[in-house]
């Protein structure tokens, strides 16, 4: 999206606490262009920082793909449910852990109010032109949906020959039914995934679905491609009748649209049959929701029942109402849950040689680099207290290292971990306040950097106290992070 000079200031004056100065232009010939991205870093505090890869774990900047934010500039990416919902590492989650309760609140008033006058001004509806595939993904999706019907009748006709194998328990009829379920079930995600090909970014229905307010990549697809197989009780539509689904087939008919599959799109319309499929499929959803709405919150009252004399007491145990103690540290690890972030190590899975490359600086033989980006290079290079204190640090870091491998090996040596410092961050606002570019030359000398770090991790108690448990409890409790 570009803003005119014109709709920029309208945009401004609803940024609360505006400090009355307009950014620069993002494009500045023929015409000043502001982008919505610069909108809305207006209301993102500076404290923010994210950056999330797309599902397949890269981003893709050019194609507007993952997310990144720089101190609360949004550089690429969309701002979804994921970022801007109730979720955890998203905008909402990181604000209220750098500027309390206040600052998530200033962030949500400014996005409202910002986006609330932006849609007054620009609208957003869907139509039936939203849904109306072009002739060539028209032609796609009935090639998919033949081919798999061919590949039915095919196992049709290899069950009743009495030539298809059945499968590991299962006798031959399941053995069918499931093959047959797969072939439809691939018809369905081919044509989607077709259509969804097809879509443009602008189209309305890919919007609401790409930001996460309402509907889903299944729905376009339904709406669009084929509403696909009707499920009841697990299954294709059972016989209800003598030996047939309904009186518009013929008996012991198995073919795919006399038990349910939908190959019409909501758009196109359903036949008599395919409507009446639909209906007993949705008949099944309403009532299963409906169960379901009494028994989960059944369930939740029976915990919330027993869950509610529990709390965390100054002496930093869990106790009920009567004092007996449930828990000698909450979670076992006495940290607070709030403000947990997941964040990538990326220590654990890298080879010793590149640990030691990236993390190992030896004075007795230093790097190129080492004497002239660095301020006291040439005074350090065979200091030998420095050497024993880099020394000291790197066999920390290995044996370190070592530790949270082998505990993360239980978790499939997952690179994930969730801690209750984001330590990138950190890092990230410690150079915004103190202005250090990445290309600074550093004044610190290892002797004033490593006891420092040290000193103020030992300080970081969480268990109190000097007797071996508390000593084994607060290095548990702490081990991650530290």
């Amino acid at each position: 999206v570009f803003l005119t000079k014109e709709q920029i200031m309208n945009c401004m004056l609803w940024v609360p606490n505006w400090d009355g100065v307009i950014p620069q232009p993002a494009i500045y010939k023929p015409r000043p262009r502001w982008t919505g991205k610069q909108l809305i870093s207006m209301v993102i505090p500076k404290e923010v920082t994210i950056f999330n890869g797309t599902d397949s774990g890269e981003s893709a900047p050019l194609k507007d793909e993952g997310l990144l934010i720089q101190a609360g500039q949004l550089m690429y990416g969309l701002l979804t449910k994921k970022s801007v919902g109730a979720s955890a590492g998203g905008i909402v989650h990181i604000s209220y852990n750098e500027l309390g309760p206040e600052g998530a609140m200033a962030f949500l008033n400014g996005v409202q109010q910002v986006v609330t006058y932006w849609l007054l001004q620009n609208g957003h509806s869907i139509g039936i032109g939203d849904t109306i595939p072009d002739a060539v993904t028209i032609a796609k999706v009935q090639a998919h949906i033949d081919d798999e019907k061919a590949e039915v009748a095919r196992l049709t006709a290899m069950a009743t020959a009495n030539e298809l194998e059945a499968l590991p328990g299962m006798n031959v009829r399941a053995t069918f039914e499931n093959k047959v379920s797969m072939a439809l079930n691939q018809a369905r995600d081919k044509a989607g995934t077709t259509t969804q090909k097809s879509l443009k970014d602008s189209n309305n229905a890919v919007t609401m679905a790409s930001s996460g307010s309402k509907g889903s990549s299944i729905n376009i697809s339904q709406m669009t491609a084929l509403v696909g197989q009707q499920i009841v009780e697990g299954k294709r539509i059972p016989f209800g009748f003598k030996y047939r689904t309904l009186p518009h087939f013929t008996k012991d008919d198995y073919s795919p649209e006399a038990r349910g599959f939908v190959e019409n799109s909501y758009l196109r319309g359903l036949t008599p049959s395919e409507f009446f499929f639909h209906a007993m499929a949705g008949r099944e959803g309403l009532i299963d929701t409906a169960v379901k709405t009494a028994e989960t919150g059944y369930i939740q009252r029976r915990l919330v029942k027993a869950l509610e004399d529990l709390s965390a007491r100054y002496d930093g145990t869990v106790r009920n109402s009567l004092g007996d103690i449930v828990q000698f540290l909450y979670g076992e690890d006495g940290l607070d849950a709030m403000i947990i972030e997941n964040q990538k190590l990326g220590i654990l899975n890298m080879s010793n040689t590149a640990f030691e490359k990236k993390y190992r600086l030896d004075l007795a033989n230093p790097p190129e680099w080492f004497k002239h980006d660095y301020e006291f290079g040439n005074e350090l290079t065979g200091d030998r207290p420095s050497m024993t204190l880099l020394d000291e640090e790197w066999e920390r870091l290995v044996h370190d290292r070592t530790r949270i491998r082998a505990i993360n090996r239980a978790k499939g040596n997952e690179e994930m971990m969730q801690l209750p410092l984001n330590i990138t961050r950190i890092i990230e606002s410690a150079k915004r306040v103190f202005n250090v570019k990445a290309n600074d030359r550093s004044n610190l000398r290892p002797s004033d950097v490593i006891p420092a770090v040290q000193n103020m991790l030992d300080n970081m108690k969480i268990v109190r106290g000097t007797d071996p448990i508390s000593l084994e409890a607060d290095a548990n409790a702490s081990i991650l992070f530290k």
